[in-house]
């Protein structure tokens, strides 16, 4: 049977074909969806056009061949607790639980020029200090920036190298080559794979970039921090696994129009979450704040009704914050609320409470609530504040001199109790304070003993007595 010249030119297509679609594969942009056949709306994340085209043989990589590791006792596992790798910024060892764990992948986030390079050059440049040998790579800074920006805040140490590249192919080399013990990547979503087609920052660049970095730190027991975008909600830019490849993830807040920066633990494999250091921005760099209740409330003045005192727990660090808070007559109908550092959703159930519960109608009022210095409020310990702050304003009554207040407030009025009120206490003497308001369930409960007086209620009945 003869075939014919079109027919062989059209099974030659066929074949062809079939042997580019075995190839490719389709990646969504904004969660990592993949697929065989082209998708105009993510089935993953529901997202529209964000479908990219990448060649699936060369997504996977060659891996070299290495010894296949055995399994251990954990009784001779060593351990790495006394392996830390201390720094002058007590503030920065505490957001990582105590210090730099060898082998550890720490990824940080915030905004742009909230100061997360400068952090991480003066961390490198203190910890090349002690004759470590530190890797800095900058793919948005040419050495000579750098240089620049270390000149000023008065870094110079030998064994703190500098490498501009994009390209984790040499950054691998000079890891080979110099052998470091820290390593710091500025920024990932600058970094690319030579293997991959797409451009940096993509999905499978982002992916394929951190994975390395970690297989090298593990492999090579390497100190390496990871600089991320965020988005313009605040989230770290690229696929969710990029947090889940880390061992902590640390987020570096703060506000333009203030100096104090937060650096807050999100995540954290070797130590308590939820932590926070406080740093000052000056012009030779970030500064640790070593009492940073003393920061928040030292501009607070005596006298002024709608402002409150209350000691938050921030991971395992009590810190008082002033909750300040502003009610007044509205007069044209659609009265506002607007919470800064505080959840508004929790602010207006509070502000529902009172008017249930007290009989105090805040209807046509405008109602502002601020946590003074910054900082964001979260834990629900701040609602006996609170609705102390609103009364003081709403009644143009200034809460009595001495007194803080912490406690949940549940639906019917009722005061609940909170975690760690021994630590609140005692940083609340330690700063001048008098008097404590606090939740029955909680004084009855309390091992502490001092000099400050302490008054449990069980009811926002009762509150109104205490404060005045």
């Amino acid at each position: 049977m003869r075939i014919g010249f079109k027919n062989l030119i059209w099974i030659f297509i066929t074949i062809l074909d079939r042997y580019l679609l075995m190839k490719m594969l389709y990646i969504c942009k904004v969660c990592g969806y993949e697929s065989v056949k082209w998708f105009g709306r993510c089935p993953q994340c529901q997202s529209w056009n964000s479908s990219e085209q990448i060649r699936s043989d060369r997504i996977s990589q060659k891996t070299r061949h290495r010894e296949i590791p055995k399994a251990q006792r954990l009784s001779e596992v060593s351990s790495l607790s006394d392996k830390r790798i201390r720094t002058p910024f007590s503030e920065f060892d505490r957001t990582l639980g105590g210090g730099i764990v060898p082998g550890s992948l720490v990824l940080i986030g915030g905004d742009p020029g909230i100061g997360k390079s400068t952090l991480l050059l003066q961390v490198c440049g203190c910890v090349s200090d002690r004759d470590i040998k530190t890797l800095y790579v900058s793919g948005e800074e040419s050495p000579q920036q750098i240089k620049l920006r270390a000149e000023r805040l008065k870094i110079d140490s030998r064994e703190l190298y500098i490498l501009s590249s994009t390209t984790i192919e040499e950054i691998e080399e000079n890891i080979e080559r110099l052998s470091p013990q820290l390593l710091v990547i500025d920024s990932v979503q600058t970094m690319r794979s030579e293997a991959l087609p797409s451009a940096p920052g993509s999905i499978s660049q982002i992916s394929e970039v951190t994975s390395r970095i970690q297989r090298i730190s593990k492999e090579r027991h390497i100190c390496t921090f990871i600089i991320g975008h965020v988005t313009k909600h605040g989230a770290i830019a690229g696929p969710k696994a990029l947090e889940h490849m880390v061992d902590t993830v640390l987020y570096f807040e703060g506000d333009t129009y203030y100096t104090y920066r937060i650096l807050r633990t999100a995540k954290n494999r070797f130590g308590p979450s939820n932590e926070i250091g406080v740093f000052e921005m000056s012009g030779e760099g970030l500064k640790e704040v070593i009492n940073p209740s003393s920061i928040f409330i030292h501009e607070r003045r005596p006298g002024d009704s709608g402002s409150s005192v209350v000691p938050c727990m921030e991971g395992t660090r009590p810190i008082l914050v002033e909750i300040q808070s502003l009610v007044s007559p509205n007069r044209v109908g659609m009265p506002r609320r607007t919470t800064i550092g505080l959840d508004p959703n929790r602010a207006s159930l509070l502000i529902a409470i009172i008017s249930k519960r007290l009989g105090i109608d805040m209807h046509d009022h405008d109602i502002f609530l601020n946590v003074v210095g910054g900082l964001r409020v979260d834990e629900p310990a701040a609602d006996l504040s609170v609705i102390a702050s609103l009364l003081s304003s709403f009644m143009e009554r200034a809460i009595r001199e001495g007194i803080s207040l912490f406690g949940e407030v549940g639906l019917a009025g009722e005061v609940r109790g909170v975690v760690h009120p021994d630590l609140r206490i005692r940083e609340a003497e330690k700063l001048g304070f008098r008097e404590i308001i606090l939740p029955k369930s909680n004084l009855q409960s309390l091992s502490f003993r001092g000099d400050i007086k302490l008054f449990g209620i069980s009811h926002i009945k009762e509150i109104v007595k205490k404060i005045f």
